[in-house]
């Protein structure tokens, strides 16, 4: 019989939407089922998991926080440990909040019984295991892996298949990393069976390509990173659409595809926003990365400084953005506290107390110390990351090792020397297919040329290096290889063309002065065309992606005009409320505990919070809000806002016009056709899109 109260047939609405994917459907529906009745239990649950993968994570966790309470009212421990557990994973693989996630666990733990395994107990366990390993406790984080893999092998095949992914990234720090890779391997070869549901596939290929990007392993990153996108497509929910972006984008820079990787790694910003936006330092530290290889100082800065503000750990990036400004001393000073006193932040790629974590600040210690003629530092760092190299095992942290020690040699007066080393570090930095680093190598070692005499090598070293970085830093925002000629190398057509931006069916035909690309469509395309079709017009971020929005109510607020909103809602200062008082809770167990690091840790996980409240509730005690960006005199617009460069507009003013190009899907909206631009130079703002 059909349900006939408003309550069942919004419920059967909502059932119906989840099990076709359907989640902003199925999410709406169980908001009208809540209010026109309630949920139980059962529900309740059920709700979580869809708000989850619908995008609104503090919902869920909400969700699952008074599922706790009522099954703890009414005396199921299981049922109550269970859903304090997924508040502690969400909390753990979405805000980088460790202090809120042991307290959670300890809620869970009181209420299980240990003589009785069940799928509770093999989740707490994985959870456990990764809080205990992001924290740096490697020891507790093994004992818990075994128990999560012992315990989820009888209960729980997903629990037992994340537990598998900790124990091998333990493997890896332990230093026995043919083990580890092998452990990994046979991780991932078991999601793709595609007998786990679909957030528990999610957390193990991000954290299994976190745990390859973390090692330099950037093939086997590369190809995990391809079969999580192909998983994504049609099956990601909730984050892992912008964590795909991000190892996405990190593999685009490896390979000197810097501007298609900025691309990426903001929309990963704009993805990832869960409502504590500590993780958001992650892509901002990569933001950063990549804008440095650009040779964009102020937009680097910018991004690492914003990860900063978010309680990120922004060396040894911005150390090297002082570097390359001309001031050695602040980074030499920046760089030795990192190393001496590293924050004890939860990266995923680089969990603290490895050598791992320390590997690329050794890097940028030697370059900066031999820049300050600081030779003794130099040489400490040198024979540290040689030990990191050795012990993982990796050719890329090999060629770093090797370009450290040809810095020195050449700093030292042994031209010789530094020369072989840096053709060492030039040969691997080929191999692993990087082209930014494989320039930086030919620099130095056309130094290394010139100081042996060799005027010919200096100059073809040099030569190559400068147009490889050329390229980098200016290289068009290509989406793949082209279907119609060739993509990126920019050879002549055969035949001219008229100048020509302008979608054909799911790709954009570009050609500018006889050269010819297609493009994969995407929504940077859509902006773009929008961009030109407006030469000289200034735009805000939002409108461009509130044009290119299917909800049309999303468009609405998206495109409002003045001030951007409050910076945090109502419900969002409460869940930031709830997470302090875990975190305090969290605090006064390590002082009791004389757990030195643990406090540190939360502390500064506090100080975060506090800040972030006080910028939303302002200092008077009322909301703060986004200012609307600044248009004043001399005063830069902000990265958000985007406009044709002055060198773009004269062509698009003299030939923009527009015309509709036939697609397969039905007919398609005026797309501008356009001369093609030379690309804009940096560009100023805030290092994110506005939200």
């Amino acid at each position: 019989m059909a349900p006939t109260s408003g309550e069942g047939i919004a419920l059967g609405r909502a059932r119906d939407a989840a099990a076709r994917g359907a989640w902003a459907d199925a999410y709406t529906g169980y908001l009208e089922a809540r209010e026109a009745g309630g949920l139980g239990p059962a529900e309740l649950a059920d709700f979580a998991s869809v708000a989850y993968a619908a995008g609104h994570l503090d919902v869920a966790i909400e969700t699952w926080e008074r599922l706790h309470e009522e099954l703890s009212r009414l005396g199921e421990d299981v049922g109550a440990a269970g859903a304090a557990v997924r508040v502690a994973m969400h909390l753990l693989f979405d805000t980088a909040l460790m202090a809120p996630v042991r307290g959670w666990l300890h809620r869970a733990e009181r209420l299980l019984d240990p003589a009785t395994p069940t799928p509770v107990h093999a989740w707490f366990a994985a959870v456990r295991a990764f809080e205990r390993l992001l924290s740096g406790d490697l020891d507790a984080a093994r004992d818990w892996a075994d128990q999560a893999i012992e315990t989820g092998s009888h209960t729980d095949p997903a629990a037992a298949a994340i537990g598998r992914v900790a124990r091998a990234r333990l493997v890896i720090l332990d230093g026995d990393v043919p083990r580890g890779l092998e452990l990994l391997d046979e991780a991932g070869t078991a999601v793709m069976t595609g007998d786990l549901d679909a957030l528990s596939t999610g957390v193990v290929y991000c954290e299994l390509v976190c745990a390859l990007q973390g090692l330099a392993q950037y093939d086997l990153a590369e190809q995990w990173t391809e079969a999580m996108e192909r998983w994504a497509r049609t099956n990601a929910i909730g984050s892992l659409h912008g964590r795909c972006r991000v190892h996405r984008a990190e593999i685009l820079r490896l390979r000197g595809q810097c501007a298609h990787a900025e691309q990426q790694v903001l929309l990963a910003c704009d993805e990832l926003r869960p409502y504590v936006r500590r993780e958001l330092g992650w892509p901002l530290t990569e933001l950063g990365r990549i804008r440095l290889r650009r040779g964009d100082l102020p937009g680097a800065e910018e991004a690492l400084l914003a990860a900063h503000g978010l309680g990120w750990d922004p060396e040894p990036g911005l150390s090297l953005v002082r570097l390359a400004g001309g001031d050695a001393d602040t980074a030499a000073a920046a760089i030795g506290e990192a190393l001496a006193g590293p924050l004890p932040v939860p990266s995923k790629e680089l969990p603290p107390t490895s050598g791992l974590r320390r590997a690329p600040l050794l890097d940028a210690q030697v370059r900066i110390a031999v820049a300050r003629g600081d030779l003794e530092t130099a040489r400490a760092a040198v024979r540290e990351l040689d030990e990191v190299a050795v012990r993982f095992e990796s050719t890329a942290l090999a060629a770093s090792a090797l370009r450290a020690r040809g810095d020195l040699l050449l700093a030292e007066g042994d031209a010789a020397g530094a020369s072989a080393s840096f053709a060492g570090a030039l040969r691997a930095w080929i191999q692993v297919g990087a082209p930014y680093e494989t320039a930086e190598c030919r620099l130095r070692l056309a130094d290394a040329q010139g100081a042996l005499g060799n005027l010919r090598a200096e100059t073809l070293e040099r030569s190559a290096a400068r147009t490889e970085l050329d390229r980098i830093a200016h290289g068009p925002a290509t989406d793949g290889p082209a279907t119609d000629g060739p993509a990126i190398d920019g050879s002549r057509a055969d035949t001219a063309e008229p100048d020509t931006f302008v979608r054909e069916g799911d790709h954009w035909r570009v050609v500018f002065d006889g050269r010819r690309t297609t493009v994969r469509d995407s929504k940077g395309m859509h902006h773009l065309a929008r961009l030109f079709a407006a030469p000289g017009r200034e735009f805000h971020v939002l409108d461009l992606v509130a044009a290119d929005s299917d909800d049309p109510a999303a468009a609405v607020r998206l495109s409002r005009a003045g001030d951007l909103g409050p910076l945090l809602d109502d419900r969002a200062k409460q869940m930031y409320r709830r997470r302090l008082a875990d975190i305090e809770e969290d605090i006064e167990d390590a002082r009791a505990d004389n757990d030195v690091a643990r406090q540190e840790q939360a502390g500064l996980e506090r100080e975060f919070l506090i800040s972030e409240l006080a910028r939303a509730v302002g200092l008077g005690g009322g909301t703060g809000t986004r200012a609307p960006p600044p248009n004043g005199p001399g005063r830069p617009s902000p990265r958000p806002c985007a406009r044709p460069s002055a060198a773009s507009a004269r062509p698009v003013r003299r030939s923009a016009t527009t015309s509709t190009a036939p697609s397969p899907q039905g007919p398609t909206a005026p797309t501008p056709r356009i001369r093609a631009c030379p690309p804009a130079g940096p560009r100023d703002g805030p290092p994110w899109p506005a939200r």
